[in-house]
């Protein structure tokens, strides 16, 4: 009987254990519903233990930012006005530096992109080690700068071969650089990726990749987009003043509309942005364009490229202006020039080819150029800051001015490339000096022989 009983028990505790552990994996599977509906909604590790990245102590803000001397003039002000005085202001200052830069021609220029170019990177790179917090790690912002330079030397000496090949041709020295550059460039970012492999820390590894990432993203944004530029400079100024005047008339005017008429939001990443001002900056970069495309068309030290004279011996920046910088008269469609007919005007008018071509920049400008704004207003919310930095008050940072100019150098680089741009007799001699001298002796003689049979050359007796 006893051990009847003692059965019993056994089965019963049996039970009342088996209960608790059926129990508990049910409170557990729950708990760990629950964890997964709640990791759905964060986004990283960080907001997980409920931090977050926020990185508003960190980077300093220059939006809210005045000299001591504004801020004086202008306390009485509501915040608002007060905004709009400061942005004016170094709105103005910044257009006058333009101008002084333009005045000083491709090499103030092109030294100008060059600074602007390191400082935008500096930028993006702050708020990476900020992110990712292993300021304290051998190398790694070395790394960074070491990366930064690499890249330019690349980009950078792609743009001298092409257009100085014929001048660096003729130093040995120089030559072997000529000759060798890609291969010396993948050579010096083999280094850095060597480098960065030794920096490697066993507790840090998915912070450095994040970090090795981040680099080359911004190297992607930053040194290829201001390598286009340089490009588009060499093709005439008027293919960098056009463009890059155009988005600030455009972020201006938008700003002015909206700031005026502004009442429907445009998009939640920037809930200052209005559909007023959108149209109202869209309308007057059309406008905008058109004359000062106009104007800038009439003379050559705009419209010439930029190219080496072997009479010279130095850069020059005269020429015979291209069809697209001459004026030409384009006949009116039917049914528009009767009508003006018969009240006396002409059924043609006289416009410059670029003209018609700054339509399609302006309109790019106008349309798709904000969303690089856009763009950096969505990162800037993913790190809860509100500028990249506090170099321009009223501002922000250089990359807070830079965001949209960045599309807008690519976006002229494949218009010039798929619409304008033809081989030049410069870039195809620079690729003829790279052939030995018996191919280009060979070269020589089948094109004489072409020219004489074309009756393009006298054949010699």
């Amino acid at each position: 009987m006893s051990e009847e009983l003692r059965r019993r028990n056994v089965e019963g505790e049996a039970e009342r254990v088996e209960h608790k552990l059926v129990r508990a994996e049910s409170n557990s599977s729950s708990e760990n519903l629950a964890s997964n509906l709640r990791d759905s909604e964060i986004d990283s590790e960080d907001d997980k233990i409920g931090k977050g990245i926020d990185l508003s102590g960190n980077i300093p803000s220059g939006t809210n930012k005045a000299p001591f001397f504004l801020e004086t003039l202008l306390q009485d002000l509501p915040d608002r006005w007060r905004n709009w005085v400061v942005r004016g202001v170094f709105s103005f200052l910044m257009l006058t530096f333009f101008l002084v830069v333009i005045y000083g021609g491709p090499l103030a220029l092109m030294i100008t992109t060059l600074i602007v170019q390191v400082k935008c990177f500096q930028e993006i790179i702050n708020i990476g080690h900020s992110v990712y917090r292993i300021h304290g790690l051998p190398w790694f912002r070395s790394l960074s700068w070491y990366f930064l330079i690499t890249s330019n030397y690349f980009f950078y000496g792609e743009s001298l071969v092409e257009k100085f090949g014929v001048v660096i041709n003729r130093t040995d020295f120089l030559r072997i650089l000529v000759t060798y550059h890609r291969f010396i460039s993948f050579s010096l970012y083999c280094g850095g990726f060597v480098l960065f492999v030794l920096s490697l820390v066993k507790k840090y590894y998915m912070k450095q990749f994040s970090l090795f990432a981040w680099t080359h993203v911004a190297l992607l944004i930053v040194v290829t987009q201001s390598y286009l530029i340089i490009q588009n400079i060499f093709e005439g100024l008027i293919w960098f003043i056009v463009p890059v005047s155009m988005i600030i008339c455009n972020d201006i005017m938008a700003y002015v509309f909206g700031f005026f008429f502004g009442k429907t939001p445009l998009i939640k990443l920037s809930p200052k942005k209005t559909w007023e001002g959108f149209i109202g900056g869209g309308f007057s970069t059309v406008v905008f364009g058109f004359m000062m495309s106009y104007v800038m068309c009439q003379y050559p030290y705009f419209v010439c490229p930029i190219e080496y004279s072997e009479a010279l011996g130095s850069m020059t920046m005269d020429c015979e202006p291209s069809i697209l910088f001459r004026s030409t008269n384009y006949k009116l469609p039917d049914f528009l020039s009767g009508f003006l007919t018969t009240l006396g005007f002409a059924d043609s008018i006289s416009v410059y080819p670029f003209m018609l071509h700054s339509l399609s920049l302006s309109v790019f400008s106008s349309v798709i150029g904000p969303f690089g704004g856009f763009f950096a207003s969505g990162f800037k919310r993913a790190f809860k800051i509100k500028d990249f930095g506090d170099v321009i008050p009223g501002h922000g940072g250089i990359m807070d001015r830079f965001d949209c100019q960045f599309l807008m150098a690519t976006f002229v680089n494949v218009y010039i490339s798929s619409f304008i741009q033809r081989d030049s007799p410069q870039k195809l001699l620079t690729q003829v000096l790279y052939l030995k001298p018996e191919q280009q002796l060979q070269l020589f003689h089948l094109l004489k022989e072409n020219l004489e049979s074309r009756q393009i050359l006298a054949p010699q007796v």
